[in-house]
């Protein structure tokens, strides 16, 4: 099974100049504890933007680019959406974690988007699909509000009615 994990601004911004709009320590917490052991799917971009540019440990790290001699020790390099969705296929735990264009690509696919809502609007370049706009998209669990470092936000969480 595909889901999706980020953490979003008020109007969905996710990053700026391939960095995360938030280091909220309680959601990267979370972001470890759900994707531990199972497989984080990305752009080559999200790759480049973690510390030192390495894949993230526990976890089969999987990038998609159009570049086809991009390799990078630790990494998977696939070169397309198909080829992203028969891997997922064949895998049982699969998280999309950016960026921009990979979650609207793949976002048709997944069952579940684990969103952190910051209540905060700072400038960004990269989006994830607004899913309170979205047809088949229904919030689950809205969560309860929490605060760290002056930032408000909730871990919610989105289903996909039509997988």
């Amino acid at each position: 099974m595909m889901n999706a994990i980020a953490a979003v601004s008020a109007r969905w911004g996710i990053g700026k100049n391939n960095d995360l709009l938030f280091h909220i320590r309680e959601d990267m917490r979370r972001f470890r504890t759900l994707t531990a052991g199972g497989a984080v799917l990305m752009g080559r971009k999200t790759l480049d933007s973690l510390p030192g540019g390495r894949p993230l440990p526990q976890r089969r790290n999987i990038v998609i680019t159009r570049n086809p001699h991009f390799t990078r020790e630790g990494v998977e390099i696939i070169h397309s959406i198909p080829e992203a969705l028969r891997l997922a296929g064949e895998l049982e735990d699969v998280w999309v974690i950016g960026g921009g264009e990979i979650y609207a690509a793949l976002l048709p696919n997944c069952k579940r988007c684990y969103i952190t809502r910051v209540s905060a609007d700072p400038p960004f370049d990269a989006a994830f699909p607004d899913l309170d706009r979205l047809p088949n998209w229904r919030l689950l669990d809205a969560g309860e509000p929490k605060t760290e470092d002056g930032l408000s936000y909730r871990f919610t969480e989105y289903i996909n009615e039509n997988l």
